[in-house]
């Protein structure tokens, strides 16, 4: 008489405890993703001498506003050195909608001493605007100290306190008019659907702004692949300046676009790295070039 089989449950319960292990293993995967993304900082930096000066994405987008408005101008790096460290002081590069008394905006002007009315000091180009008509005005302001220039234009009861920022101010001043390559970075959520979020996104958007802070008009054309190719050398100058100058202004208002990948060169910034590194695929971006990717809707 044989002995009676016993029921194979055993495999069943190998097969669900496989399962079960490889879902556990994909959740953890996930999970830690998820929370190194969420434990990464969300900032921005500008390299100078081999230290990182951060802001936040908000302060950024600022930031290359007040120097591209400052490279329309085609005024020197020191002017934007100057509107920046005050700016930093004024408002913390942020534009804001109060401030001591009738201060307000970017440099905190105020209206009851003709800067202007209250929604034009709150339209950053217009204050920015105003802060280097009046910065102009002051004879050599280029030598000046950053705290006596911007005193002379500002008149704060303060004027010691624009000095704090100018090291910070240098630093993106120098990189963002294009003088140090992959110098500006920003560490943002990595998630493509996160990134088309952060503003409102879009090329329009990045058309929108690049004629608002760089002063280039009809200068992108975009692809259905996402993929914004701006002509850089339309600044005029230097094709590598011009280069570096338009993809560090990509990066530095990459929340406000959604970009997730800026490329000069054979050098790519992304969200999911958050720096710029070497790309060796044989395609390099032809000179005066610069592609933004978007997320795709």
């Amino acid at each position: 008489m044989s002995a009676r089989r016993r029921p194979r449950r055993g495999y069943a319960a190998v097969a669900g405890v496989l399962v079960v292990g490889v879902a556990a293993t994909v959740g953890v995967v996930w999970t830690l993703r998820a929370l190194d993304d969420r434990s990464r900082p969300v900032r921005c930096a500008a390299a100078l001498d081999g230290t990182d000066w951060y802001l936040t994405p908000v302060q950024a987008e600022n930031a290359a506003l007040l120097v591209g408005t400052s490279l329309q101008r085609d005024l020197p790096a020191r002017a934007a050195t100057i509107a920046l460290a005050t700016a930093l002081q004024e408002s913390r590069l942020e534009n804001i909608d109060y401030g001591d008394r009738d201060s307000l905006g970017l440099f905190q002007q105020r209206p009851s001493q003709g800067w202007g009315t209250p929604e034009q000091i709150l339209d950053p180009v217009y204050s920015t605007g105003a802060f280097y008509d009046g910065l102009v005005e002051v004879d050599g302001y280029q030598d000046l100290e950053v705290t006596v220039a911007a005193q002379a234009v500002q008149r704060s009861g303060f004027p010691d306190a624009y000095a704090q920022h100018e090291t910070r101010a240098r630093a993106w001043a120098s990189a963002m008019t294009g003088h140090s390559p992959t110098a500006v970075t920003c560490s943002l959520p990595s998630d493509e659907d996160e990134a088309a979020t952060d503003g409102a996104g879009g090329a329009e958007v990045l058309s929108d702004r690049l004629a608002r802070d760089l002063g280039l008009h009809d200068a992108t054309s975009a692809g259905d692949d996402g993929v914004v190719r701006v002509d850089a050398a339309a600044l005029g100058g230097d094709t590598t300046t011009a280069t570096w100058v338009v993809a560090h202004w990509a990066v530095a208002t990459a929340s406000v676009t959604g970009a997730t990948e800026v490329r000069a060169g054979d050098r790519a910034w992304t969200r999911d790295a958050g720096t710029w590194s070497a790309v060796d695929d044989g395609d390099d971006q032809p000179a005066g070039r610069v592609t933004v990717t978007l997320p795709r809707d």
